[in-house]
């Protein structure tokens, strides 16, 4: 008899986030700071930019509750847009409304480089 195959879950659930009149400067660029969260945006904004990603697809070695700390502070500041699919959090940058409200930023983070 052939194995079962299960589709996966693809009802997304949204997770509260500032609408885009709400977003504020200071919280983006005080998220931006953290050198983790900046690694993570980048690497969505150039590997990944019309996706969500689970926290897995970004391969960090850091405890589940340091991520879960990190993407939520994204997410609280509008940086981020999260959907819960089942158990799962998936991830991308709010790219239009960063765009709408700070015209600039995101190119000045897809260009930024780390010191060495």
């Amino acid at each position: 008899m052939p194995s079962a195959t299960h589709a996966p879950d693809t009802t997304a659930t949204p997770l509260a986030e500032p609408a885009r009149a709400e977003l504020r400067l200071e919280a983006v660029l005080g998220v931006l700071s953290d050198p983790l969260r900046l690694h993570i945006v980048r690497k969505l904004l150039l590997e990944s930019p019309d996706a969500d990603r689970s926290c897995g697809w970004f391969g960090i070695d850091r405890p589940k509750s340091t991520l879960t700390h990190h993407f939520r502070a994204l997410r609280e500041a509008g940086v981020t847009r999260q959907q819960q699919y089942g158990l799962e959090r998936r991830s991308r940058v709010r790219i239009e409304d960063l765009d709408a409200r700070f015209p600039g930023l995101l190119d000045l983070v897809r260009a930024w480089q780390p010191a060495d």
